[in-house]
């Protein structure tokens, strides 16, 4: 599918030589389409006209519909070209925009969504808002004519009236004052309210919370990890492993290539919006990847091989930094190259293992999706299956998967939904986080290796000389002065990463990225962090984000990594910082937790209890190695982990971190020395006193 489009093929405007392929695919519209920029809004005033900003992004589907009904059509740009300065924004390049015109929509219409469709006045003061408008009204949806004609009317005849609601919505969305009340914040009440608010609205049944649509929000159950692991309650580790079990077997997970869609658009997890974003692999494999360590359980491990399976394969770049997502549309349907009926199945696989397949993955005559197409989905659990046909599960299993493997060869044949190639500094962040941690709990040095050439490429291509972030990379180009999620999301991969291979430049990269961080976006008055800050575009507001929503919030992600590398590094003014922040948003956290669960998980570190182990000694050592894989098998968020290594590396590892100068090898073996509410213990050279030490 091309990047940049199909329609009006001899004419081009504006976009054209832009690197993002959502706003190539605008470039060839008959709208005379301008990227944000001063040089548009500068056209706007000279001219008097109100401006159109439509923001969305490379994958969404009803992006693609609102461009091929009205971005398409020569009476639409007529409309857009005479009366206005039409703008585009991909959301994923400026989330800085995105954000607070967002956050306009849903404080004047109570919902949000892509495309967003914003008028606004040649200030970028906006008025009125909306998501995706079909071209002539239908039901209770104003068509977008209308409504262009409507705004066009009212600009040229009762522009006070606009002023005065475009200032007074610019004023509405100011971040509120810091009130300078002294907040008592109790951590344990906080993290307790929020396991009751996420037990009310867990599904019992479909896994998962909420009806639907219903969305996988993988630090919820990061969360109720931790939260099973600090006092034992069994519901929640039973609320984990019901929703995971529940959307690996759903439509929601490609049961053929691997990798899960965006999210389910009914309460059973079957029917997907079909996207695929690297943010949800990412999270999603560190989910599986820790309930794996809290339960041993084999089949989270496989969960989160298949995801990276489906990354490795199919979204890294011959550099290996990450590409950003997947569409749902191909062939101009949404789910067209995922959805299979019972004759294609057959066709390639003949029929008896045709038929396995239908019956196990549910594909039918009838169908569940349109089309009498059949979504791939598991009923039953395997075992079940094989006793109804009488099959051995071992030699089930095995069919099964060369039947996968030949129709996911077939399927390679359909014409595949566009990929958006640009890579982004946040989610590469958290993808480099999810191989680093399951390099650890697997031992898979593949997966090390996946995240060490992805956070080569990042620190080469999107960081500056002067030690500061860009957000995009594309095409040879980096651009963009990266926000706070980009600091934020690569410092947790530095910092996964170094307790990967314990190469200090990762520590050091990931301490001198956190002191950028904060110089650059620490709000020195109301505390927290904004997101934006030096050399991002001042716009007409600044956000602060806390929500937990599809990504951790910056704040939150930031906490954990200040609260990490404090004790990692014996920087307790990091520490401070974390608490600074806690304080910060501590009223609106206490008010409903179940909205902050990453942040609930920093508390949950902070209140502990968290120990710091550093092992010393010979790293090729097997006593060296069994301490390691004493730590790294078990599920231990609250604990940090350094290696001394004899030697140079040693001592670059002291400079960087003083408080292991003193530890050394007691007489000459390979020595562990775990800390704990601030007091260290015995140090010890046996493994099981170690693995004891850590229970």
């Amino acid at each position: 599918m091309s990047i940049a489009g199909t329609q009006h093929p001899s004419t081009s405007n504006r976009l054209i030589d832009e690197k993002s392929p959502y706003l190539l695919q605008h470039a060839h519209n008959p709208v005379d389409w301008r990227p944000w920029g001063e040089q548009a809004f500068q056209k706007a005033a000279k001219e008097d006209k109100p401006v159109f900003l439509s923001i969305g992004y490379a994958t969404c589907h009803w992006c693609h519909v609102m461009a091929h009904e009205s971005f398409e059509d020569e009476a639409v740009a007529r409309l857009l070209n005479e009366y206005f300065v039409a703008i585009k924004v991909d959301r994923e390049e400026r989330p800085d925009v995105d954000k607070i015109y967002m956050t306009v929509c849903q404080s004047l219409t109570g919902h949000g969504g892509w495309p967003l469709s914003v008028f606004m006045t040649p200030d970028g003061k906006p008025f009125f808002a909306g998501t995706y408008f079909p071209k002539s009204g239908r039901g209770n949806m104003p068509g977008f004519m209308d409504v262009l004609q409507q705004v066009a009317a009212i600009w040229e005849k009762d522009r006070s009236s606009i002023i005065q609601s475009s200032e007074a919505i610019t004023q509405a969305i100011q971040p509120p004052q810091a009130s300078g009340e002294s907040v008592h914040f109790a951590a344990e009440q906080a993290l307790e309210k929020g396991f009751s608010q996420l037990a009310r609205a867990f599904d019992p049944n479909q896994g998962g919370f909420g009806t639907a649509p219903k969305f996988p929000t993988p630090h919820n159950l990061g969360f109720l990890l931790r939260w099973y692991r600090h006092n034992g309650d069994t519901l929640a580790l039973e609320m984990v492993e019901k929703t995971l079990d529940a959307m690996r077997n759903g439509g929601i997970f490609d049961q053929v290539g691997f990798g899960f869609h965006r999210y389910s658009v009914d309460q059973h997890w079957l029917v997907p919006h079909f996207e695929k974003m690297l943010y949800d692999q990412a999270l999603l494999a560190m989910a599986y990847t820790e309930a794996y360590q809290a339960t041993k359980k084999e089949r989270y491990a496989r969960i989160a091989h298949e995801v990276f399976t489906y990354i490795l394969r199919d979204m890294t770049s011959p550099q290996g930094g990450f590409y950003s997502a997947q569409d749902a549309d191909s062939e101009g349907k949404e789910g067209r190259y995922y959805v299979w009926t019972p004759r294609e199945v057959v066709k390639h696989l003949g029929e008896k293992s045709g038929g396995l397949f239908c019956g196990y993955f549910g594909i039918t005559d009838t169908g569940n999706f349109e089309d009498h197409q059949s979504i791939p989905h598991i009923r039953m659990p395997l075992e079940t299956f094989g006793a109804r046909k009488g099959m051995d599960p071992v030699q089930l299993q095995d069919l099964l998967e060369k039947a996968r493997e030949k129709l996911f060869q077939v399927r390679e044949n359909r014409v595949a939904p566009l990929k958006d190639d640009k890579i982004l500094t946040s989610w590469n962040g958290l993808m480099i986080a999810a191989l680093a941690k399951a390099g650890q709990a697997f031992d898979n040095a593949a997966y090390t290796h996946a995240a060490k050439h992805a956070a080569g490429f990042v620190l080469d291509h999107l960081k500056a000389r002067d030690g500061r972030l860009f957000r995009r990379f594309r095409n040879g180009h980096a651009a963009h002065a990266a926000y706070l999620d980009d600091y934020a999301f690569l410092v947790w991969g530095l910092i996964e990463l170094y307790e990967a291979t314990f190469e200090v430049g990762y520590l050091k990269s990931a301490v001198a990225l956190n002191r950028h961080m904060i110089d650059i976006f620490w709000d020195h008055e109301g505390g927290g962090l904004f997101f934006t800050g030096k050399g991002n575009e001042q716009l007409i507001t600044k956000s602060k984000d806390l929500y937990d929503g599809a990504l951790p919030s910056g704040n939150s992600v930031a906490a954990m990594n200040f609260m990490r590398l404090s004790r990692l590094t014996g920087n307790v003014e990091l520490e401070t910082q974390a608490e600074k922040i806690v304080l910060t948003f501590a009223r609106q956290v206490s008010e409903h937790p179940m909205g902050y669960t990453y942040f609930l998980q920093t508390l949950d570190f902070m209140v502990g209890p968290g120990q710091e182990v550093v092992v010393v000694g010979d790293t090729a050592s097997k006593t060296t190695q069994d301490m390691i894989r004493s730590v790294r098998n078990r599920f231990l968020p609250n604990t940090v982990l350094l290696v001394r290594p004899l030697g140079t590396a040693g001592n670059e590892l002291a400079a960087l971190v003083p408080f292991v100068g003193p530890m050394v090898p007691i007489e000459g073996r390979p020595t562990a020395y775990v800390c704990e509410h601030y007091a260290c213990k015995k140090p010890m050279r046996d493994v099981l006193q170690l693995q004891s030490a850590l229970q």
